[in-house]
């Protein structure tokens, strides 16, 4: 498993990044919150990483700090929320915020956030 990464930041989108280690380019799945505090193109950068393989692919998610790589842990354990829809939820607002909506129990705080609805909502309540 691949936990971080440590090389040149190459190219930057709102949800992509590629960080060149060594030569070799990584492409990593980012949330907004990531996205907002990278350097500029050509600086170091160190990423806390989550590696999900599936039978037709691996894929790396990447986080600038461990309390959205812990979030992000614990968000794709409640039943239905795939490292997508746990990326989508970190992208949706502050880390405090989101942890303080789920501690609070406000449903209609975590409905507002992209690709949750009800039903999620309960069950990230709940679990």
């Amino acid at each position: 498993m691949i936990a971080q990464l440590k090389g040149t930041l190459d190219h930057k989108t709102p949800d992509k990044i590629i960080i060149d280690v060594g030569g070799v380019g990584y492409e990593l799945t980012i949330p907004l919150t990531t996205y907002s505090k990278l350097p500029e193109l050509g600086a170091s950068v160190i990423l806390k990483t989550v590696t999900f393989v599936r039978d037709d692919s691996i894929e790396l998610f990447g986080f600038l700090d461990n309390k959205e790589k812990e979030l992000f842990l614990k968000l794709i354990t409640v039943s239905g929320v795939g490292p997508k829809l746990a990326r989508n939820i970190i992208s949706g607002g502050s880390i405090d915020n989101l942890i303080e909506s789920i501690s609070g129990g406000d449903k209609a705080d975590l409905q507002s956030l992209p690709g949750v609805g009800k039903k999620t909502a309960e069950r990230l309540l709940l679990e």
